[in-house]
Formats: C-alpha cells, structure tokens, sequence
C-alpha cells in the first residue's frame, strides 16, 4: 500500500469512544490506514516513497476536521461584497448612509447598491435604517440592505418601485412591509415572505463570480478548520442559481469544502423544479453533477423569524412588549400536510425554530408524520432551537430529532435578549444544551454564518464559558464541558449527516478530514479556546488551507 501521508509527533485528539490521544498516523486514497501511539510511526509493510508527504507537528493538536452543520455559504460569499453595515464600526444611521453615499459615487445611476449587517438595536438611534434615509444619499440607485438576522431588510423609493411595491401592496402571510405614521411605506421590509417579493429584482451575478464568491468565502472557513460544510437554504433567495453556482463551485476545484445543501421546501412544491422527486433522485442528481462532493442534506422549512426582530413565534409575549408574540410563518394544518408530504417521500427535514411556540409547533407537525408514517433513522432536525424549554427538548428525543443550536447567539445577542426581548429567566436559558446532554439529544453547534462570524472553536467556547458581549454569564446551569462542545462540532456533526462511519473522528478507515491547531482545546484554558490559531486544515490527506505564518514541516 502506498502511502501519501505521514503525520507525526502530534498530540492527536482522535474523539473516539474511548477519547483516545495518539501521537501519529498514516494515510492512503485519503483514508487514515493505521494510528500510532507513538511519535514516529512504524511504516513497515508499506511503501513510502519521494511522493510521501511528512508532517512534523512538532506537538501541535490534530483534530477530526470541524462539520458546520448550518450556515449559508453562498450568502456569505456574495455578501463579502457588499457594503458591510455591522456594528460596532457603524455606531448609527449616519455612518451607514455615508457608505452608501461613497458607493454611489462608483456606481451608475439605476445600478443596485448592496449592503449587509446592519443592527438596529445596536446603533445609537435604535431603529431601522429607513427608506427616506437612503433616498437622501442615493436618490438615484436603488439600495437594498439586510438586516444581520437575514429576515429583514430596509430599501429606498427606487427599490420599492423596481419591485413594484407601493402603498396598494398586499402584505404576504408571515411578512409585511413596515409603514410610518401615516401608514406611508418606510422601506422596512419584515421576514422572509416580504423579502420574497423583492429577491427577484436583485441583481444576479454572472457564473464567473459565483464561483468566486463561494471560493473566497470557502477559503475562509477552511481557514477554520472545517471540512465538511452544508448550506442551509439553497434557493432562498434566488433559486436554482444557488445550486448551480455551489456545483460550479465545486467542479472548478474552488471550493475543496465537502458540501451538504438544504434544498428549500418551495423547489420541491408542485410548481417547484423538483416536484415529485423522491429523495434518491435528488441525492443521485447532486452527487452525480458533482462527482459525489455535493450530498443532499434535508428540505429546509421555515415556521418562525428572529426574536431581535419580534418575528419569533413565543408562548409567553415578548418582555419589552406586552403584546407581541411573534408569529408562526404557516397555518398547523397545512405544515403538517407539507411535512407529512415530504416525510412519506423520504426526506429528511429541517425546520427553522428559534421561538418556543414555533418549535412546538415544528415538533407537532414533525411527531405527527413520525407517528403516521413510521420511518427508521430519520434523523428529522430542528434548526435554532433558542427557547425550547427541558418538556420541547424530551419530545424531541422521543421522537429521535436532532437539534441544531445557534450557540453564537448567547455572545451576540445574549445582553439584548436578557435586557429587551426575553428577560432574565427565559435569556439564561437560550440553547439549553446542558439539558440536551442529559437527554442524550442528537445536537450540534452553529453559527448561522453571515449571521455571526463563522468559527467552530468560537462556537466551543461560547458553550463552554456562556459569556456576553458585555462580559455577564449568560445561564452557568447550561454550560457544557470541552470535550462534549468539540463532538459536537466533529462527531455529532457526522452523525446528524448520516456520516459516521467515514468521518467525525480520527479512526482507522475514515477520511483523513483533519484541523491543525496550534493549542489543544482539552487542556488550554477555557477563556482562551476561541483565540486558538488554526495551523492547516486538511481535506481527503491534502492541505487545502495553511497559516502562512507558520510552516509545516
């Protein structure tokens, strides 16, 4: 057997069953062939020849490459180009509309202005940007900027009218379009369905740059040391060209990342291009045009928005509004239909829940087709999951779905929904994962990145350590240990991807999928987990990413 690769002198942190620690390993066809305990690896009975690649770590930790199971790579890539609205650069308004001002300058008067991030509870004025803000600094370009949560956005006069919105227009079920005083539009546009209305006026990149928008967004999460990535809303805002430019971005080589896509539910509808396809044919088409690099991961639904914007669905009402709620996006009835639909055609499915009554209800519709419709090893997962109480999460493991948490929004948003949106007892308990763990839920971690900056070890330590942006522990009864937040970010990861038996850990027989770091997240201390350097990151035995400042052997 000819080897490709050997690593050694390396505190391998494999995260099997027995959390075992070896020192080196070998690789062949991109598979680990064989695990040492000790530093130099004894190749004896293999071939090793001027064609071997030898990695001295010189102690650094090797981890099972990092799976994001839930982030929006297509998005982040596209909007890397973007005006970037995020706070804390833009304190207020002003800052935000001066950017859009220069942009203009370099754009041709009815040429789209893009921009991303924007934050309303933390600028100075503590509102929307609003249409007559941006009118006054682009009156000739329409703009279009989205709102850090990604279920909103605030536009000017000119997109209004290219989107054909006016004060005659309709409110579609679970979105609206925001409205002064005189019940004049304001530009404020609210959740995804309103969105959906203006998606297809926004300009489209050419395949060109679509493929380098995924690459260089790519780039930076192999940077992180993932391998393994799935997008979590392929067609949400521009259908199947989300699709095509992931298997384009692939093809062509500029995405080494192994892909997972969450198809949206409306391609799969009866007016939808994948009406009644059953999932093998829509998992042999993906892996088909993508020489089996691209994998189906569920249909994604969504039956909530964001609690920052007051869209997330509660049972109790908002705590800095006595009436507010937030709404579910679709009547009970019809979601059980749809997902009982596309359980019966073998789907797995994802459903968006950040509010308590949205994950009840996603649990009722998802419980109601397991329930109907037997089906072994579903895997059925609700995305989010911020406000499920301890009675919504036993639910969930009876019915054997998986939990994907948006652990990220404890720093993020963490003071604000203590302060603003939830209040102290429900905001401690956001992404109760202490309590995931003592029932054994399937779960994983996420970023939901552009929504936050993607990161893995982010994403660990915030678990672990449940700290603030201003510094408060936010819930210290659902802080969960190291080892627990790294499987869930590697070996959890794969087995909510049906892929445990080829990566996840460091075993003999997997895929060579591996993180270099330069610290080893067991042993380092906790506060310090998320500032740890990547060094390599390693996909199929190859490096497909490297920190230049530090060299491997």
């Amino acid at each position: 057997m000819n080897i490709e690769l050997i690593i050694k002198n390396a505190n391998i942190v494999t995260l099997d069953e027995s959390n075992t620690i070896a020192k080196s390993l070998i690789v062949s066809n991109g598979d680990i062939v064989k695990i040492f305990s000790e530093a130099e690896p004894d190749t004896a009975g293999y071939t090793v020849n001027s064609d071997t690649q030898v990695i001295d770590l010189n102690g650094a930790t090797l981890l099972p490459g990092f799976i994001d199971t839930h982030s929006h790579l297509f998005m982040y890539g596209e909007m890397l180009n973007f005006i970037d609205c995020r706070s804390p650069e833009n304190k207020n308004i002003e800052d935000i509309s001066q950017k859009v001002r220069e942009k203009t300058i370099q754009t041709a008067p009815g040429q789209w202005i893009m921009g991303w991030g924007y934050d309303d509870t933390l600028l100075e004025e503590k509102r929307h940007p609003m249409r007559s803000d941006l009118d006054k600094v682009a009156p000739n370009n329409p703009v279009y900027i989205r709102h850090i949560s990604g279920h909103f956005a605030t536009v000017n006069s000119k997109a209004l009218e290219i989107a054909g919105i006016t004060e005659a227009t309709v409110d579609p079920a679970g979105g609206f379009f925001g409205r002064d005083e005189k019940g004049k539009l304001d530009g404020v546009v609210h959740e995804i369905p309103a969105l959906e209305m203006i998606n297809p006026f926004l300009p489209i990149p050419s395949k060109e740059e679509s493929i380098e928008n995924i690459a260089k967004g790519a780039k930076v999460y192999l940077a992180q040391g993932i391998t393994t990535c799935t997008d979590a809303g392929v067609g949400l805002d521009k259908g199947l060209f989300e699709l095509d430019a992931h298997l384009d971005a692939v093809n062509s080589g500029k995405n080494p990342l192994k892909m997972r896509l969450m198809i949206m539910n409306h391609l799969l509808r009866e007016d939808g291009p994948f009406a009644n396809y059953t999932v093998e044919q829509l998992q042999e088409e993906l892996q088909k045009r993508s020489d089996n690099r691209i994998r189906l991961d569920s249909v994604k639904h969504f039956q909530d928005g964001s609690i920052q914007g007051y869209t997330a669905a509660l049972r109790e009402p908002y705590s800095s509004n006595s009436s507010e709620y937030g709404e579910l996006l679709n009547e009970q009835e019809a979601f059980n239909e749809e997902i009982l639909d596309l359980h019966n055609k073998g789907f797995r499915i994802a459903i968006h829940g950040n509010g308590d009554r949205a994950i009840e209800s996603n649990i009722k519709a998802l419980g109601g087709a397991i329930k109907g419709s037997p089906r072994n090893d579903h895997r059925h997962r609700i995305e989010h999951v911020q406000t499920a109480n301890f009675n919504d999460l036993q639910t969930m493991k009876e019915f054997g779905i998986a939990a994907s948490f948006f652990i990220n929004h404890v720093y993020y948003w963490g003071d604000r929904h203590r302060d603003i949106f939830l209040g102290q007892e429900r905001a401690a308990r956001i992404n109760p994962l202490a309590e995931a763990v003592d029932l054994d839920l399937l779960f994983t971690l996420h970023s939901d990145c552009p929504i936050t900056p993607i990161s893995p070890l982010f994403s660990v330590w915030a678990a672990v350590n449940r700290i603030t942006r201003n510094g408060s522990v936010l819930g210290e009864d659902q802080k969960i240990d190291v080892l627990t937040a790294l499987k869930s970010m590697t070996i959890y990861g794969a087995e909510l991807n049906f892929e445990e038996n080829e990566k996840g850990t460091i075993e003999v027989g997997k895929k060579a999928d591996f993180a270099v770091l330069a610290k080893d997240p067991l042993t380092c201390p906790l506060e310090e987990i998320k500032d740890i350097p990547v060094l390599a990151t390693i996909v199929d035995g190859n490096i497909v990413w490297e920190n230049k400042a530090i060299v491997l052997s």
